[in-house]
C-alpha cells in the first residue's frame, strides 16, 4: 500500500503541483515544520553553552522534531485510512511531500530569464534556488549552479520524499522531510549552528544516502532515452568524480547529469564572499554553458521523473498481484 501512495501522490503532484491559493491560505508541511525548527533552536540552542552541550542539545531537538512528526503524521494516515475515500484524502495529503513542479519552475525561470532579460535578470531568478553570490556569477556560472541545483534537489525534492513513503507510508515520507528542513535550516558549519546543527546534517546525510544513488541511477537509465545524452559518460562521471563532492550525496546526481550532458557543474564558487575550491562533477566535460544547456538538463529530469513514477507504478501493480 505504501508503494501505490507514493506513486499516487508523485502522480497528483505532478499533475497538479501545490496550489498557490492553498499556500496563501494555509502554508505549506515544510513552512509549519519550519516554525517547529525555528521554535526547537530559539529555545534549546543557547549560547553561553559549552559545544558539547549545544551539540547534545541540536540531538534532542532533532528527536523531538522526528517524534512530533512521525506521531502527527501517522495519526493522519491511520484516520484516513480508516474511512470512506480516506485513501484519496491522504493521496492528495501525502503530494504536498515531493517537488516536481516547483523545481521545474523555478529551473526552467533561470533559463527563460536568460534568454529574455539577460545576465541580471538570470542572476535574480538563480538567487531563488542556490545560496551562492549571484552577483559573482556570469551566465556560463548561473547556467551550472542551476543545474547542480536541479540535479541535488532532484534527489532531495522528489526521489527521497517518494522512496521514504514507499518504505514508510506518510510518516517515512513526512519524517524525511522535517530532516531535511532541519539540515537547510540549521544543518550550516556556522558558529550559532556548527554544533547545535550538527545531528541534523549528519542524519540528512544518512537518509539521503539511498535516495541520491537511486537519482544517479535514474539519469543514466534517462539518459538512454534522451537524444545526445550519453548513459555511458554518466556512469564513468559518477564513479570518477562523485566521490570528490564535499556532500557525501550530492555528488551522484550531479555527476550523473554533467556526464550525461557533456558539461562541467560545481567546481569553485562563493558563498558569503567566501570562495569555496570544490570539484568539477562533470570533469572534463563542457563548463561554458547557457541557457539551452539549462534546459536539456530539465528534458533529462523530466524522462527520469518519468521513470520514477512509472517504477512506482510497476511496482504497486506487481505487488498488488501478489
Amino acid at each position: 500500500m505504501y508503494v501505490l501512495l507514493a506513486f499516487l501522490a508523485l502522480l497528483t503532484e505532478r499533475l497538479i503541483g501545490y496550489p498557490d491559493w492553498v499556500y496563501r491560505a494555509i502554508g505549506h508541511p515544510v513552512t509549519w515544520i519550519g516554525r517547529l525548527i525555528t521554535t526547537l533552536d530559539t529555545s534549546l540552542n543557547r549560547g553561553g553553552q559549552e559545544f558539547t552541550a549545544r551539540k547534545a542539545a541540536g540531538v534532542v531537538a532533532l528527536l523531538v522534531l522526528l517524534g512530533v512528526t512521525v506521531l502527527v503524521s501517522g495519526l493522519i494516515q491511520k484516520s484516513f485510512l480508516a474511512v470512506p475515500f480516506g485513501l484519496l484524502v491522504l493521496v492528495l495529503i501525502t503530494s504536498t511531500l515531493p517537488a516536481q513542479k516547483s523545481l521545474e519552475s523555478h529551473v526552467k525561470a533561470v533559463a527563460d530569464a536568460l534568454d529574455r532579460e539577460g545576465l541580471q535578470a538570470g542572476r535574480s531568478a538563480v538567487s531563488m534556488i542556490v545560496g551562492r553570490d549571484p552577483e559573482r556569477l556570469d551566465e556560463a556560472a548561473v547556467c551550472r549552479a542551476t543545474i547542480e541545483s536541479l540535479a541535488e534537489n532532484f534527489s532531495d525534492g522528489i526521489v527521497a520524499p517518494a522512496f521514504w513513503t514507499a518504505i514508510a507510508g506518510l510518516p517515512g515520507g513526512a519524517a524525511y522531510k522535517a530532516a531535511n528542513t532541519a539540515d537547510s535550516m540549521i544543518g550550516h558549519r556556522t558558529p550559532r549552528h556548527e554544533a547545535f546543527g550538527w545531528a541534523a546534517a549528519r542524519f540528512d546525510d544518512l537518509v539521503n544516502l539511498p535516495a541520491s544513488r537511486l537519482t544517479g541511477a535514474l539519469f543514466v537509465a534517462a539518459a538512454c532515452l534522451v537524444p545526445a545524452a550519453s548513459p555511458r559518460d554518466a556512469i564513468a562521471a559518477i564513479r570518477r568524480d562523485a566521490r570528490f563532492h564535499r556532500s557525501p550525496n550530492a555528488g551522484w546526481p550531479e555527476a550523473a547529469v554533467a556526464g550525461a550532458l557533456g558539461i562541467a557543474i560545481a567546481g569553485p564558487r562563493s558563498y558569503g564572499g567566501r570562495m569555496i575550491d570544490a570539484r568539477f562533477m562533470g570533469d572534463g566535460g563542457r563548463s561554458d554553458l547557457t541557457a539551452a544547456d539549462i534546459r536539456n538538463a530539465l528534458s533529462l529530469a523530466r524522462v527520469a521523473d518519468g521513470l520514477l513514477i512509472g517504477s512506482l507504478g510497476l511496482l504497486a501493480l506487481i505487488i498488488w498481484q501478489f
